[in-house]
This record gives structure tokens, C-alpha cells and sequence, in this order.
């Protein structure tokens, strides 16, 4: 059996170009929620997967989005930590196989049955379809509810753009034995995130990036400590050994030979940004600071609900630009050419879905 009818923007072929789609969600189970979409961010991911660049076998018509604010509208017989009319966040994964050591470990986005939002398929064999859509059906494990205090355009990055970079940072969170000197590389959707998650966990936060353009936004809006010019050789030759970790959230291809000398000894390159072409450095660099080269996906569920109280806690307020979804495509073409401070929000429920 299907479901109800959902209205959606989609791709239809590796052009990115979306338009209005409309398709059967799965059915609901006893342990899913039917969401009304609210709002639902835009990541740089959503380019990536929509033009068929980070998998080969894309499954068209794709409805993007993983940043996904709604309304609980219908609970099945078995959900009771939910209510209806609640406020909840959807984010990178919807599904896991709930029984190996990782998902019993809060690391459930690691499990090697984990579903994707999108460009997946779910456990009944439907193809799973994003947050640019007027509904989805969400098992109750993989929501996340919304703090009260919290706006709900502004939750939205926070569910992945925010915890992609709160997860690996909180390994450095409770350090009050010195000040953490980290390194935010790339001032885009995570970046920007990812100094003010920094800077709210006391860290001395230095920008990291390719001009100098973005200095006065790093300093006095985002209120970084320091901003580095990486093409700039003096500067970078006097950060050389002044970091203990960098977070790398470019999502293109870069070399990250330089920064790994940015590194004190021990330090990591903490990699979030996923660049579709392989990236390079002398093994030697690492070897002779005992330096190190760490992957991070997204977070779990427990570190995003971590990370929506830290945000609220601490005051904190993402830099975002609410559009409609009728300028969807046009904010896609900006994003790529990184013409975003620094982050669209699409208003879903505001939106004409089916123009």
C-alpha cells in the first residue's frame, strides 16, 4: 500500500534543475509520524547529490533536503515520546539497523544499514525522498524535538550543517586545563556554524580561508579571534605549529598539505567537508608531529539534541537567508558560487509546492 500524496520539488536528471514533483509517501508504520514540512535548509550536499556527483546510480526524480523543521501531524500506535502538534527536526539519517554495536553506542550514523533522507531506499523498498516536500513519514527514532525557545528557521541548519560540525568538536568541549587554539577552514554553511559552536565552547577560534574578503564578517559578526589568509605565505608560516585542530569544511577539492603544518604536535584535521575528488599530503608531515587526518559524518541523534540545548544555552543565532521555494534553483546557483551568508532556509509551508 502507499500513502498520502506529498507535493515536492525534484530533480529530474543531473542538470540540478528542480520543479514541482508530486509522489506517494511510504506508509505509515506504528513506530512513524507523518511531519507537515515548515521550513528545511539547503546544504551544499543537496547540489552534490542532485547533479549525481557524489553517487553514480542517483535515483531520479530526487527530492532534496535533510535540514527538515515540522509539524507532527499523525503518530503511529507505538510512538509515545512525541506528541501531536510538536515541533520536530529531521537531519541526515532516518533509519538504521538499530541492533549493531554502533547504533547501541548513539553512533547510529556510522551503521553500515544506516537510510538516507534521499537518494535512498527505505526498508519497504520505497525510494526515500527529502524536505523539500509538504510531508514526510519519519520513524520516531530518528526525530529530534525542537526547543521552544528555538525559532524554527534557525533550528533548521542546526541538523546537519550545525551537528556535522558540533560532532567533532565536542571532543574538545570540556578541556579546561588550557585554551583550545582550532582552526575553522572554510567560512561557508558549516563554517560559519562551526566558529560559533567553537567560540561557545571557549575555544581562540582563528578563520581559516582562500582571500582576505571575508575578514571583517569573520571578526566582527562572527566574532572569531583571528583570521589567516591561506594563500598568504608570511601568514601562514607564522600560524605554522599554533593549532590544535582544524575543521576542514570545504566541500570541494583543495590541497590540505598546508594547514597539516598549522597543526601543533598531536593535532588533527577534523574533515567534514565531503570533496568529490580524492585529496593529497606527505604522510611524512603527520609522522613527525604525531598529527592526525579524522573523517566525521554528520553527528548521532543523541549529539544533535546536545547541540539544539547548547545553542539555546549559550544564545547562540545562525546567519540565514529564508527564501521560497520558487527561488529554490536560483539560491542552488548561488550556493555553488558560494554567493550565500551562509545559509538558505527554504520556508516550505509559505511555498506554492505545485506551480
Amino acid at each position: 500500500m502507499v500513502g498520502r500524496k506529498a507535493s515536492a520539488w525534484a530533480a529530474t536528471s543531473p542538470s540540478g534543475h528542480l520543479s514541482p514533483y508530486t509522489y506517494h509517501l511510504r506508509e505509515m508504520g506504528p513506530d512513524d509520524m507523518v511531519v507537515r514540512v515548515m521550513y528545511c535548509g539547503i546544504d551544499h550536499t543537496d547540489l552534490h547529490q542532485i547533479k549525481g556527483e557524489l553517487k553514480s546510480n542517483t535515483i531520479y526524480p530526487l527530492v532534496p533536503g535533510h535540514e527538515v523543521v515540522g509539524e507532527v501531524i499523525e503518530m503511529g500506535s507505538k510512538v509515545n515520546n512525541f506528541k501531536l502538534g510538536d515541533l520536530i527536526g529531521i537531519g541526515g539519517i532516518i533509519g538504521s539497523c538499530g541492533d549493531c554495536d554502533l547504533c547501541s553506542s548513539h553512533q547510529e550514523q556510522y551503521c553500515s544499514h544506516r537510510i538516507l533522507p534521499y537518494n535512498d531506499v527505505y526498508t519497504d523498498g520505497t525510494p526515500t525522498q527529502g524536505g523539500f516536500s509538504s510531508t514526510m513519514v519519519i520513524h520516531h527514532r530518528f526525530a529530534v524535538k525542537i526547543p521552544e525557545k528555538l525559532a524554527p528557521e534557525q533550528a533548521a541548519p542546526l541538523l546537519c550543517a550545525g551537528v556535522t560540525a558540533y560532532s567533532p568538536l565536542k571532543q574538545f568541549k570540556h578541556n579546561s586545563e588550557k585554551v583550545i587554539n582550532g582552526g575553522i577552514l572554510g567560512l561557508g554553511g558549516v563554517g560559519h556554524l562551526g566558529v560559533l559552536i567553537a567560540k561557545g565552547m571557549g575555544h581562540h577560534v582563528t578563520v581559516i580561508s582562500s582571500s582576505d574578503k571575508k575578514r571583517d564578517e569573520a571578526i566582527d559578526h562572527l566574532k572569531a579571534d583571528a583570521f589567516l589568509v591561506s594563500c598568504n605565505e608570511d601568514e601562514m608560516k607564522k600560524a605554522a605549529n599554533s593549532l590544535d585542530y582544524v575543521l576542514d569544511t570545504v566541500p570541494a577539492y583543495h590541497s590540505i598539505q598546508s594547514y597539516i603544518s598549522l597543526l601543533k604536535a598531536e593535532g588533527k584535521i577534523l574533515m567534514v567537508g565531503a570533496s568529490p575528488q580524492p585529496l593529497q599530503f606527505l604522510a611524512s608531515d603527520l609522522i613527525l608531529g604525531k598529527k592526525t587526518v579524522a573523517g566525521s559524518f554528520i553527528g548521532s541523534m543523541e549529539e544533535m539534541e546536545e547541540l539544539l540545548k547548547f545553542w539555546v544555552e549559550k544564545g547562540l543565532r545562525s546567519l540565514a537567508e529564508v527564501v521560497k521555494m520558487e527561488y529554490v534553483n536560483k539560491a542552488l546557483e548561488r550556493m555553488e558560487r558560494n554567493d550565500v551568508r551562509y545559509r538558505f532556509v527554504v520556508d516550505v509551508a509559505g511555498s506554492n509546492l505545485e506551480e
